[in-house]
């Protein structure tokens, strides 16, 4: 099931009044998935669970028989959002995400851990973090990291604010686990930031 995450000046995401059909599935991937579901029925904490899914993750990046030529699309106007694999029991899901050159997230937190690892490209991931400010709050950038092919990061929240984006000049692709079923939610971002955002 291909799910189009929309740009902010988009109409909402409908959720689909029928099943949609599997995705195909590669042997690597059902491999993958068959790991992943070992880590994440131990019950672990979550970010012991992200450690854990990343080791297993950094073994299939840029594995040419990862991933289908239909699951590597990108599309024009926004990043695409592929979703490989959804837990039946919500568990996790595994998405494929498409980057073309100069298309990113806004600033973002997230629904549940997640693991990411670049299959193709570089992406450019600025992190930050909240604080108060009087009777609001402010967003702070603390790091700027490029995200080159075979690289793992994960998290947990709270503290997992970021925005990425592709800056480079050509196609970026990367693997995401969440510990949520982003084929329900239609996504994994819990909160969008529009909050005043002090630069690097």
């Amino acid at each position: 099931m291909d799910v189009i995450v929309p740009r902010l000046d988009a109409a909402p995401m409908t959720t689909p009044t029928t099943a949609p059909a599997a995705p195909p599935v590669t042997a690597r991937l059902r491999a993958l998935v068959d790991g992943i579901r070992e880590a994440v029925d131990r019950g672990l904490p979550p970010d012991t669970t992200a450690y854990l899914v990343g080791e297993l993750l950094a073994g299939h990046l840029g594995a040419p028989d990862l991933l289908t030529d239909e699951q590597r699309a990108g599309d024009p106007d926004h990043y695409r959002q592929h979703v490989l694999h959804a837990e039946p029991d919500g568990g996790f899901s595994v998405v494929a995400l498409v980057w073309l050159p100069g298309q990113g997230t806004p600033i973002h937190d997230h629904v549940a851990w997640c693991v990411t690892g670049v299959h193709e490209g570089t992406e450019s991931e600025r992190r930050y973090r909240l604080v108060p400010d009087g009777p609001s709050a402010r967003l702070v950038a603390v790091e700027d990291v490029a995200n080159r092919q075979g690289e793992v990061c994960g998290f947990a929240p709270p503290g997992d604010i970021h925005r990425v984006r592709n800056a480079s000049s050509s196609a970026a692709v990367s693997i995401h686990v969440y510990g949520a079923d982003v084929s329900r939610l239609g996504t994994s971002v819990r909160r969008v930031y529009r909050l005043p955002a002090d630069e690097l």
